[in-house]
């Protein structure tokens, strides 16, 4: 055992110490969220509820902890309540009213409150949830996994209402090289199980589900996968099909906490690395495992980390891009603001690998609770020796330090990213030569984002082949999506590479509201394109979404349904760009000008027949000239748009209407005279008084007066107001 490793040993020894000292595993845990998102819903004020309560019961057993993002956006603030020996519960909506049902009722008296439980409708209907591994290796009868099982329960005489998930890859694939022929995971008792035949699978099923029993002989192995991944999420509909990397901790643990960062394995992969693995042996891991960047470009990690390697310039620098600008993006804030000390270990990992001794996370000022809890962590970190000057007593220096951004949407590009370290102003520059080999400075950098920085020491501590069995072949592991948009469940959802747009839209998400129907989903923001609803179908991965046209970028996906028009859409993300344009180089800065003047003519009704036409060559010619990466892809809102929806744009541009009745300057209300009372109320509502009638007859609207507003269609109760 190295230095590093008995350093860690030692921590670790001492966390658990001290949290054996304070007895957490044995009390009572209350977790409230407590990130960005969370305290816009009002958690400051369900977190002092709580505490008020804690100390009024004079209860010394129960312990208050923040958390941070848990991914559920449209049910915060969340509260968790971990009893020993029950299954944990989470709370949605929680608000100070319901704090006081929760304490007395749960947390003193033992009893959950089922109609406050975070997903109770899904909790209710079903009285046990299966996911099944689907992956090749597991199913190893090449039979459908969830048939299998449907018939087990079937002969088993099962009739209780199970539903049944085929979902990613478990990891366990050591398991399932053994002979296993499946793997299981059985909720709400989050067990998990291998089995060999027919026959086991439903002596599994009698014995857990019609006797109520755990299936002992059955259960495999309960690694991190297990004990992070589900026993401490109450919410099954929404993670059953997720497989959580890089926020496994995130909603979990109290993010300002080494203590609890440590306990979940946090800097064992980092003791690891230092004592067992020479840098080359880092690179070719991180390599091996197939892990891309995830900012976006999808370029392999372990390919720029060979190349910062190998350059000779002995001061090198490793960067963390942090400069998240993309519209509905939140992953990188809730990641930092989640579990802050996994980024510090895995660019401390990288900063080994590469040969660095400083490091820089570049992070956006909009970002104040991400910046404080960075902070925090780094200053904790040195304080303990796993930062600064020989970290673990392994001889390794290295040292980070917080670069603040200005919120331009360029800085998020390397170069110019870099430039803004260095305190100039943050433009693109030609490449080559790259950053690894001329970054900071001048020196070789080697820059990757939040979530990929947060992969390395999953990858380190559980190996390349574990990692690389999860997702596709050519797009290894997970990606985490900022689900927003038409969609029922939003929020951050983090799923293997290869799952399909349907899977995460209808079985994470909740599918569109209100019964509308699916129209497009938008991946990869500004620089993406929109994939229609007939392609729902196709696996989520780097190359798969580059063949439809769009990307995956650093992972938005806005979901899009009947009521919004596709050329708005296109319009909305040109608009994002052409204002966050440098304006160093002309085909951007000039380019994206003209699409935009050509998209504003077609919505307001003054589109001409070869406007179409206009904008493709255009969009290609930015595409082809642009100087860096941010223009090359700011044409592909409008350009995969044209492709999928071209129907749309020339009824737009030749009819002068929209479908979709969202292009304001297109809409024309008529009053329909079979089913016009005369109630006056349209024309006594109507801002501009251009609808004239008397009371009882039919009225009319000044077609040249009317400024399109809608007050006429949204107060008729007689539906006579048809929108055209």
């Amino acid at each position: 055992m190295g230095n590093a490793q008995k350093f860690y040993r030692a921590l670790e020894q001492y966390m658990e110490e001290q949290r054996d000292q304070s007895g957490i595993d044995d009390k009572i845990l209350i977790q409230v969220g407590s990130a960005t998102c969370e305290n816009a819903a009002g958690s400051e004020a369900v977190w002092k509820e709580l505490d008020k309560l804690i100390r009024v019961s004079g209860r010394e057993d129960i312990i208050l902890k923040q958390t941070g993002c848990t991914g559920r956006c449209a049910r915060e603030p969340i509260v968790g309540v971990f009893v020993p020996g029950q299954i944990p519960i989470k709370y949605e909506t929680v608000d100070p009213d319901k704090v006081h049902r929760i304490f007395s009722k749960h947390v003193m008296g033992g009893e959950t409150i089922p109609g406050l439980i975070l997903d109770k409708e899904t909790e209710q209907r079903y009285s046990h949830v299966i996911t099944v591994c689907n992956s090749s290796r597991c199913n190893g009868s090449g039979k459908d996994p969830a048939e299998e099982i449907r018939a087990a329960l079937k002969e088993a005489n099962i009739e209780d209402n199970v539903r049944i998930f085929k979902g990613g890859c478990f990891g366990l694939c050591s398991d399932a090289q053994v002979g296993k022929r499946g793997v299981m995971m059985i909720f709400p008792a989050r067990v998990l199980y291998a089995y060999k035949n027919k026959e086991e699978l439903k002596q599994i099923l009698d014995t857990h589900i019609n006797q109520g029993k755990l299936a002992e002989s059955f259960k495999t192995q309960t690694d991190f996968i297990t004990e992070q991944f589900f026993s401490r999420y109450g919410d099954v509909a929404f993670f059953n099909k997720q497989t959580r990397l890089t926020l496994r901790n995130s909603g979990l643990i109290d993010p300002e906490s080494l203590q609890d960062y440590v306990h979940h394995k946090g800097f064992a992969a980092l003791a690891k690395a230092l004592d067992q693995g020479s840098p080359k042996s880092i690179v070719d891991e991180i390599a091996k495992s197939g892990l891309r960047g995830r900012g976006g470009g999808g370029y392999p990690t372990g390919t720029k980390w060979k190349f910062g390697a190998q350059a000779k310039d002995t001061e090198k620098y490793v960067v963390c891009n942090a400069d998240e600008g993309d519209p509905g993006a939140f992953m990188d804030r809730s990641a930092l603001e989640g579990d802050p000390f996994i980024i510090i270990e895995g660019m401390t990992i990288g900063g080994l690998a590469i040969g660095a001794q400083k490091g820089y996370i570049y992070v956006r000022a909009e970002y104040p609770l991400a910046i404080e809890r960075l902070q925090n962590a780094i200053q904790v970190a040195r304080d303990n020796k796993l930062l600064g000057k020989n970290i673990m007593n392994s001889g390794f220096n290295f040292d980070i330090e917080i670069r603040l951004g200005a919120g331009a949407f360029v800085c998020g590009e390397e170069t110019a990213l870099m430039l803004s370290v260095e305190g100039k102003r943050g433009q693109p520059r030609i490449r080559p030569p790259y950053p690894t080999d001329y970054g900071l400075w001048g020196h070789p950098t080697v820059i990757n984002n939040v979530e990929t920085w947060a992969n390395i020491p999953t990858i380190m501590l559980y190996g390349a082949d574990w990692f690389s069995h999860i997702g596709t072949k050519t797009s290894r592991g997970t990606k985490v999506f900022a689900l927003a948009g038409k969609v029922s469940n939003t929020g951050l959802v983090e799923v293997p590479m290869g799952t399909t747009l349907r899977e995460i839209i209808y079985d994470i998400g909740g599918g569109i509201p209100d019964g509308k129907t699916l129209k497009a989903v938008q991946t990869g923001g500004p620089s993406g394109g929109c994939i229609p609803a007939s392609q729902i179908d196709t696996p989520v991965d780097y190359d798969r979404l580059a063949e439809l046209g769009s990307i995956m970028g650093s992972g938005g996906m806005i979901i899009l349904d009947e009521d919004d028009c596709m050329v708005a859409t296109a319009k909305f993300f040109l608009e994002f760009t052409k204002s966050e344009s440098c304006g160093k180089c002309v085909p951007c800065r000039e380019g994206t000008v003209r699409m935009l003047e050509i998209l504003e003519c077609i919505t307001q009704g003054d589109g001409k027949p070869d406007d179409l036409v206009k904008l493709e060559r255009l969009g290609k010619l930015i595409q082809s000239t642009s100087l860096c990466g941010l223009g090359t892809t700011a044409p592909n809102p409008v350009l995969s748009a044209l492709e999928n929806f071209r129907e749309e744009f020339e009824l737009h541009a030749n009819e002068k209407t929209c479908p979709a009745h969202s292009c304001r300057q297109l809409i024309r209300y008529e009053i329909n005279p079979d089913k016009c009372t005369g109630c006056t109320l349209c024309a006594r509502r109507c801002p501009v008084s251009c609808i004239s009638g008397e009371r009882k007859k039919v009225h009319v609207i000044d077609q040249e007066a009317c400024i399109k507003c809608g007050e006429c269609y949204n107060v008729c109760k007689f539906d006579a107001v048809d929108r055209l």
